[in-house]
Parts: structure tokens; sequence; C-alpha cells
């Protein structure tokens, strides 16, 4: 079942990349009769290009607002390419007046708080940043891939999160895994954490360092 913190505003602008998590959170709250604005970021690979016409051609037939962005300008030698496309996609959500939700979730969460333990301070993805919200957090990623299951939800899968010269992808698939082997409560105790930190906090803006 999806579990949400906090409330979902009727009119919203949904971060979306094709895959199964934001295409989850697309169809729920389509469902749910919200006024939904899809908002994609492509970060000129070949994969960015195949998820904005899939994005774009799924948008039209069910007359949902659709709006995209290509990245434009080259890397900077100071960042890597995981920061440089979320500093990227933060300019272009900056952009749009409704509150902007994104499809981050349980099992995001316990990779972040293992990546920033890792690197001496543990974090948790906030819950809200500006007109960023996280509504999903506490739900894990197994949640939302059963829901395009029992829904026929169609998602695309980016070759990329299976690159390993990619922390996150390292983390996700063999760090994690390994965690829960160590402590299969690992979700629980993130879940826990976050429910704690969204209590309180309220709802309020937090330092955002992930997206």
């Amino acid at each position: 079942m999806i579990r949400l913190l906090g409330k979902i505003p009727r009119k919203v602008t949904l971060a979306c990349s094709g895959g199964a998590d934001s295409m989850a959170v697309l169809d729920f709250l389509g469902n749910g009769k919200k006024d939904i604005t899809v908002a994609h970021f492509n970060h000129g690979t070949e994969h960015g290009e195949e998820a904005q016409e899939f994005l774009e051609e799924f948008c039209q037939k069910r007359d949902i607002k659709f709006v995209s962005q290509a990245i434009s300008m080259n890397k900077p030698h100071c960042k890597s390419w995981e920061e440089w496309w979320r500093d990227c996609r933060y300019d272009f959500l900056r952009t749009f007046d409704s509150p902007i939700i994104t499809a981050h979730h349980l099992t995001d969460s316990a990779e972040w708080w293992i990546f920033s333990s890792l690197n001496g301070t543990s974090r948790l993805i906030p819950y809200r940043n500006g007109k960023v919200i996280r509504p999903f957090l506490i739900t894990p990623k197994s949640t939302l891939l059963r829901w395009c299951k029992n829904r026929n939800v169609p998602f695309l899968e980016d070759p990329g999160n299976l690159d390993m010269k990619y922390c996150r992808s390292r983390i996700r698939h063999n760090i994690l895994p390994e965690a829960l082997e160590i402590n299969p409560g690992l979700l629980t105790v993130v879940k826990k954490k976050i429910l704690e930190e969204f209590e309180r906090n309220n709802g309020q803006d937090q330092e955002d360092l992930f997206i």
C-alpha cells in the first residue's frame, strides 16, 4: 500500500523520468484526480531522448500537461555527472510555479542514508525544500513496482542505473543488499527516522543535498 507523508496539493508538477517510480506516482496522482503537469528533464543521453518521447506520447494520449527541457551546457570539470545533472534538474524545476512532487521513496532514502554515512554524516532525504515535496519517502520501491504491475502502468528502464561507475548504482546493487542481509529491518529503521524527522520539522523546509 502506498503511504504518504503530508498532504498532496490539488495542483502539482511531477518530476518524471519515465521510470517505474515516477510512472507509478503519475498514475497514483491521476487516480486521485489531481491537476498534474509532468516535468521531464532530458539529460542529453540516448535514454534521455527515449524517455522524453515515451512521456510525451503517454501524456498526449491521456491529456496530461507535459513540459520538458534538455541539458544545454557543458559539464564543468569540477563536478561529477551526477552532481551536474542534479543541479540542472533543480534549475529546471525552479521555473514552475506549482508545488513540485518527486517520486523519491523509502529505498532511495536508505541508499542516501548509507551514502551520506560513508561520507561522514548520515543524512535523510528531506521531505520539503522550497517548492519540492517528497510525499512518498515512507513507501518502499517494491510497492511502486507492484503498483505498475497491478495497474499495467508502462515504464522505461534506465541503463544508467546499472552502471557501476556511479556511486549510487554501486550502493543500490551491492551495498544495500548486503546491508539488508546483515539487518533485514534496515528499511524499518530508516522509515522510523524519516517519520521522526518529519514530525520534528512539521514539514518545513530543510537543507537539501539530494534530488
